[in-house]
């Protein structure tokens, strides 16, 4: 889930965003799959919005699917 996000976003990305991904990224696997599937809510504590955007592409249908060949 996570890098599709950041292959198809990276090159758009600002140094700001670059530094939230890069906050992001630190977190744990088992939380941030919970956070990016919706099965927890992001904890106010760790609420960005990189972590925010990354949560609305992965609700998306098809999120993390492999594209069709």
């Amino acid at each position: 889930m996570v890098g599709r996000f950041v292959s198809r976003h990276i090159a758009s990305f600002t140094e700001a965003e670059l530094d939230e991904l890069e906050a992001v990224l630190d977190y744990q696997d088992t939380d941030l799959t919970d956070w990016l599937t919706g099965r927890l809510p992001i904890p106010d504590s760790h609420a960005c919005p990189m972590l925010s955007r990354m949560a609305a592409e992965c609700a998306e249908p098809g999120a993390g699917m492999p594209s069709a060949c």
